[in-house]
């Protein structure tokens, strides 16, 4: 598992899904210009990275559900 390029990928993928939930809401708590400026941007690159990392599982699990 630990040395599989694809199981990093994912690890990648889930990262990146934190790291801009973890940006918007502290846009979000800090509120002010910036907030109102790049909220929806946020949101919308979230959507889009948790659809990469849920494809990204996906896929991981169908490849690997032979392997043992």
């Amino acid at each position: 598992m630990f040395d599989d390029p694809l199981f990093f990928i994912v690890v990648i993928a889930v990262l990146a899904v934190v790291v801009v939930l973890l940006f918007g809401l502290g846009g979000f708590a800090g509120g002010g210009a910036f907030n109102k400026r790049n909220s929806n941007k946020l949101m919308r690159w979230r959507i889009i990275a948790q659809f990469i990392a849920v494809v990204l599982i996906v896929a991981y699990v169908w490849l690997r559900k032979g392997t043992g």
